[in-house]
């Protein structure tokens, strides 16, 4: 294992501001880093990143939803960021960690801010502890790619051992596997070619609080055997399905413009599954990663819509 040694560059962004507070929470052994910014006294809100994402993305998206009365909270799921890195990775264990943290934070119902993957996780999390959430906003995270009819339970067995075949498959080539260092620009550079609507200091930035500084150059702080989906019979357009059965305030957020790592979904396809609780807002001006685009417009909206729930 290489040996990190300490980062001697400091790298700042207008607006970004560090968490002021972190713990640690431990979801069925697996060590989560859980972090806080605002009156640790103030009504919880809690965030969740995407895929391939950590906590520190919503460093200037967070001090925003603080500043104007919330006590925000954000983990790195398991794999990510500063938490723990695990044998074996699911859907369903990112449920379970998502609960963890949300009952070290309060016994009451919460509101969840969810962007991409953390916005579909969410999405079912609201759909089966609907007394735990009282409110969801989700950022992009509505994934679609055609309707898709109900799995038969013997499908599911099917697809259940075929992906887990695959898992093993892939984590036991990944097994010894760490990822290619580069210099602080170097890592900036390679997140450029997926995130291009973003400006390059804000990707510096981000290198500075995602990534560590090892002997031999920056590495992301992301296991290198994880993949999109993770394991198990579920697919990214299931999440559309889910919408229906939501029954806590709810509010969809899509980015239009086209991105690598966008869903490219169209509000047709999204508003027949709104439920009753449920409002769209689309912005064909900005892509993906709304919330970092565009942070003080997707703030106030946040906000907004929070303040009509609280």
């Amino acid at each position: 294992m290489t040996e990190a040694v300490p980062a001697t560059e400091v790298v700042s962004y207008p607006g970004a501001r560090p968490p002021d507070r972190r713990r640690t929470v431990v979801s069925h052994g697996i060590r989560l880093a859980v972090h806080e910014w605002g009156d640790p006294d103030a009504p919880p809100l809690m965030l969740v990143h995407g895929g391939f994402d950590f906590a520190r993305t919503f460093d200037v998206f967070a001090p925003m939803l603080a500043d104007a009365g919330w006590r925000v909270v954000a983990w790195d799921q398991r794999g990510h960021g500063d938490s723990d890195h695990a044998a074996m990775y699911s859907w369903e264990a990112d449920l379970r960690d998502a609960l963890a943290v949300i009952d070290s934070t309060t016994s009451e119902p919460v509101p969840v801010v969810g962007h991409s993957k953390g916005g579909s996780l969410m999405t079912q999390f609201a759909a089966a502890l609907p007394h735990r959430l009282k409110a969801l906003v989700n950022l992009d995270g509505l994934p679609h790619d055609r309707p898709m009819p109900d799995v038969p339970d013997r499908e599911r067995t099917k697809l259940l051992a075929e992906e887990l075949a695959g898992w093993l498959d892939f984590r036991r080539s990944t097994a010894t596997r760490s990822r290619r260092p580069d210099t602080l620009d170097g890592l900036a550079e390679r997140r450029a070619a997926l995130n291009p609507r973003l400006p390059l200091d804000w990707l510096r930035y981000l290198v500075s609080v995602g990534a560590r500084r090892d002997a031999d150059g920056w590495r992301w702080k992301i296991d290198p055997s994880l993949r999109l989906g993770g394991f198990g019979p579920w697919r990214p357009q299931w999440a559309m399905t889910r919408l229906p059965s939501v029954a806590v305030p709810l509010l969809g957020v899509l980015g239009l413009q086209p991105e690598t790592l966008g869903w490219a979904t169209p509000p047709e396809a999204v508003e027949p599954w709104l439920p009753p609780t449920g409002r769209l807002v689309v912005y064909e001006d900005l892509g993906h990663f709304v919330h970092i685009e565009d942070p003080e417009r997707i703030a106030s909206l946040t906000l907004e819509f929070l303040d009509a729930v609280r």
